[in-house]
C-alpha cells in the first residue's frame, strides 16, 4: 500500500472514496463532517436520511463505518466513520483504530483502491494529534485490505508534521 500525507482540503480529492469523521447522527455537523456534506451537496444527506430510516435509527456506533454516494464530491463515495470523543479517564484507542479498520472494510465492499482519510476525532473531538497521527497510521498500515493507495488529508501544518512523523 501506498500512503502519504498532505495538507488539502479533503472535498477536492479525486480518490475511489474519501472518509467523512462523522457524528453518529449522520446528519452534518461542524469540521470535516460540514465540509463533506457542504461540497457534496443534498444527495449525501438524503442518503444519510435513508440510513437513518432503516439500517441505523438510532445512529451510527462510534467505531463503525458506512458509505454512501459521495454527491458532489470528486470521490466516487463517501465512507462515514464515527470517532471516539477524547477522555483522559477512559482508553478509547481502540474504537478510533477501529474507524480506520472498519472504513478499510467498507472501501474493500466497495472496490475501492484509493481512500482519503481525515485526522479522525483530532478535530472537534479533542484527540491529542500525535497520539491520533500514530493510531491512524500504525491501524492503517497494519489492515489487510486491497486499497492500493492511502491519503492523510490533513487540515493544518502541524497536522501533517504529526503524520508525518507517525510514519
Amino acid at each position: 500500500m501506498q500512503l502519504t500525507t498532505v495538507l488539502v482540503d479533503i472535498t477536492t480529492l479525486d480518490v475511489d472514496a474519501v472518509v467523512n469523521a462523522a457524528n453518529s447522527s449522520l446528519m452534518g455537523g461542524g469540521g470535516v463532517d460540514g465540509a463533506i456534506h457542504r461540497a457534496g451537496g443534498p444527495e449525501i444527506l438524503a442518503a444519510c436520511c435513508q440510513l437513518r430510516a432503516t439500517d441505523y435509527p438510532d445512529g451510527l456506533p462510534t467505531g463503525q463505518a458506512v458509505a454512501t454516494t459521495a454527491g458532489n464530491l470528486p470521490a466516487t463515495w463517501v465512507i462515514h466513520a464515527v470517532g471516539p470523543v477524547y477522555s483522559r479517564r477512559e482508553d478509547r484507542s481502540g474504537l478510533l483504530a477501529d474507524c480506520y479498520r472498519n472504513s478499510l472494510r467498507v472501501a474493500d465492499d466497495l472496490g475501492a483502491r484509493s481512500v482519503a482519510f481525515p485526522a479522525v476525532s483530532a478535530g472537534l473531538y479533542g484527540w491529542p494529534m500525535d497520539d491520533a497521527a500514530r493510531i491512524a497510521i500504525h491501524t492503517v498500515r497494519s489492515t489487510r485490505t486491497a486499497v492500493e493507495q492511502v491519503t492523510f488529508a490533513l487540515f493544518s501544518e502541524s497536522a501533517l508534521a504529526a503524520f508525518e512523523a507517525a510514519r
